[in-house]
């Protein structure tokens, strides 16, 4: 049963960062998109990660594609997240922040399903 409103459980450690970048990277055009399934009893539900490095931009615009990156998977990962799994949305230099905001949904659902595959 999908958890419409409930909020994510977030990643927040370093070391779950790290072990998401060894795991599947998918690029999404505007983010890229690492995918982990994690180990049994490891933790339960969907759980999600944001960055945005330097590169990105400045502060304003990192804290902008942080925010929309936020949105897009508080809307989609219940929808078509996978129990067990982690996900970590790395922002893109100008293409997170510009990016119209449905095409940026799409990116992430295309992202899923090749994560999946």
């Amino acid at each position: 049963m999908p958890q419409s409103h409930a909020q994510l459980p977030v990643l927040k450690k370093r070391a779950e960062f790290l072990k998401a970048a060894q795991a599947k990277r998918v690029p999404a055009g505007s983010f890229l998109l690492q995918a982990r399934k994690r180990p049994e009893g490891e933790a339960d539900g969907v759980r999600v990660g944001f960055t945005c490095s330097k590169k990105v931009g400045n502060a304003v615009a990192r804290n902008r594609a942080k925010r929309r990156l936020r949105e897009i998977a508080r809307l989609i990962l219940p929808e078509l997240g996978r129990d067990g799994w982690d996900y970590v949305l790395i922002g893109r230099r100008e293409q997170t922040d510009t990016r119209n905001f449905e095409a940026l949904q799409d990116d992430l659902r295309r992202a899923l399903r090749k994560a999946h595959a």
